[in-house]
C-alpha cells in the first residue's frame, strides 16, 4: 500500500471511532435526527465541516493540495439528495454510519450496505440516460460558493462558523 492508502485507512478508522464515540451510530440518534428531535448527528456533521473546511482551505492556500470542484448540477444534486434521504429514512443509516454500525456488530446494517452497492450498480447502468437528462439539467459547471458570490473563501469561513455556533447554542437552548 502506498502512503495515500495508509492515510486513507488511518483516517477512515479514526472517523469510524469518532462516529462510535459520538454515538451517531445509534438507531435512536438516527431516528431523532430524521424527526428533528435530536440534533446529535447534525452537531457531529457540522463540527466536522467546521474543522475540515479550515484545514482543507489552509492546505489549498499552502499549495499542499489542489481543490477540484465537482460540477454544480441541480438535477444531480436533487436526484442524489433524494436517494440519500430515502435510503437513510428506510434503513436508519447513512453510508458512513452503516459501515460503523456493522463494525459494532449490528448485522442488520448489511442490508443498508447491500442497498448502497446495488444502488451504485443501477446508477452506473443508467448513467448514459442520466447524463443526457437529469445531469444535463441546470449544470452551472465547476462552481464553488466563493466564485458564485464573488468573495474570498476566508470571508465565508467566519460567517459560516458564527452561523453554526449560533445554531449550536439554539440547539442547546431547545435541548435538541
Amino acid at each position: 500500500m502506498n502512503t495515500g492508502q495508509w492515510l486513507g485507512l488511518f483516517t477512515g478508522v479514526l472517523f469510524g471511532f469518532l462516529l462510535q464515540k459520538g454515538r451517531v451510530l445509534r438507531f435512536d440518534k438516527q431516528i431523532g435526527a430524521m424527526l428533528m428531535k435530536d440534533m446529535t448527528i447534525f452537531k457531529f456533521m457540522l463540527s466536522a465541516i467546521l474543522v475540515g473546511m479550515v484545514g482543507i482551505l489552509l492546505l489549498s492556500d499552502l499549495e499542499i493540495i489542489t481543490l477540484s470542484h465537482k460540477p454544480m448540477n441541480v438535477g444531480a444534486v436533487l436526484l442524489g439528495g433524494g436517494l440519500f434521504g430515502t435510503g437513510w429514512a428506510i434503513m436508519g443509516f447513512c453510508p458512513g454510519t452503516s459501515i460503523g454500525a456493522l463494525g459494532e456488530g449490528r448485522w442488520h446494517a448489511v442490508f443498508a450496505i447491500i442497498g448502497m452497492v446495488v444502488g451504485a450498480a443501477f446508477y452506473a447502468e443508467l448513467y448514459p440516460l442520466f447524463k443526457s437528462t437529469i445531469i444535463a439539467w441546470k449544470d452551472f459547471g465547476k462552481l464553488g460558493l466563493p466564485e458564485a458570490l464573488g468573495i474570498s473563501q476566508w470571508v465565508i469561513v467566519p460567517i459560516f462558523w458564527v452561523g453554526v455556533i449560533t445554531l449550536f447554542f439554539w440547539f442547546e437552548k431547545k435541548k435538541l
